[in-house]
């Protein structure tokens, strides 16, 4: 029997959730907050789980590239409630600089985000429906020179979501997008300008899960920008215009 929009939400205190990309950055504030809120348990989820050292979590051993190890994880993560796709790499790739870069970028935020929802679907729907939260970014709707690789993967990521809200809705499972600009973390470190502490783009996103919210958009930039989709395409790119 299919959830309705109110049962499918789900409350963070009393759940068990998993990260991805939990050892640093806003994985590891995703972690802190997930406990702070109180999740029985929490997955804390790496490539190199020797990474993870906070004894209040369960490190997991996880790379969102190796289908293998993808498996493996929702099968030992069985329990989970809460999917947080947070892990995502960053080259600074163009379209002019070859495949290797944008290959990876692909594989990682796009492919290894779809990949992880399509393992542990079954796990939230065994345990009630739950939630996944796809942490995406402005960039998917919003494109530079220096960020042709990470928008086009993360604007694959975004159409992904928005197919994993539909094809995941009758077993009550939320599917959350995430918008961000720029957070303050190593990603981020090259950048001047106005950065997002982790904690409260965290903060907004638990909050959105709760109250059964498909999209978050965590900062002014991602709403100004999504608000400039409808219009004139030259007011986002003045310089070509």
């Amino acid at each position: 029997m299919k959830q309705s929009h109110q049962e499918a939400n789900m409350k963070i205190n009393g759940s068990v959730a998993l990260v991805t990309g939990a050892n640093r950055g806003l994985g590891k504030a995703f972690t802190e907050a997930l406990l702070a809120r109180g999740a029985s348990k929490v997955y804390a989820a790496a490539r190199d789980a020797a990474s993870i050292n906070d004894p209040r979590v369960v490190p997991l051993q996880l790379d969102i590239t190796d289908p293998t190890s993808v498996a493996a994880a929702a099968k030992q993560a069985a329990d989970v409630q809460l999917l947080v796709n947070n892990a995502g790499i960053a080259t600074g790739a163009s379209v002019l600089d070859g495949d290797e870069a944008l290959r990876r970028e692909m594989d990682t935020n796009y492919f290894g985000t779809v990949r992880v929802a399509r393992e542990f679907a079954p796990v939230l729907a065994a345990n009630g429906g739950g939630a996944i939260v796809n942490v995406l970014s402005v960039l998917s709707w919003f494109s530079l020179p220096t960020t042709a690789g990470y928008s086009a993967s993360k604007a694959a990521a975004w159409a992904a979501t928005n197919a994993l809200r539909q094809e995941l809705h009758g077993q009550g499972t939320l599917v959350t997008g995430v918008h961000i600009g720029y957070i303050d973390t190593d990603m981020a470190a090259h950048v001047d300008g106005p950065k997002v502490p982790p904690a409260d783009v965290v903060a907004q996103v638990l909050d959105g899960v709760e109250e059964g919210l498909p999209e978050v958009l965590a900062d002014d930039l991602s709403r100004q920008v999504k608000a400039g989709l409808s219009g004139d395409l030259r007011s986002l790119y003045p310089a070509v215009a």
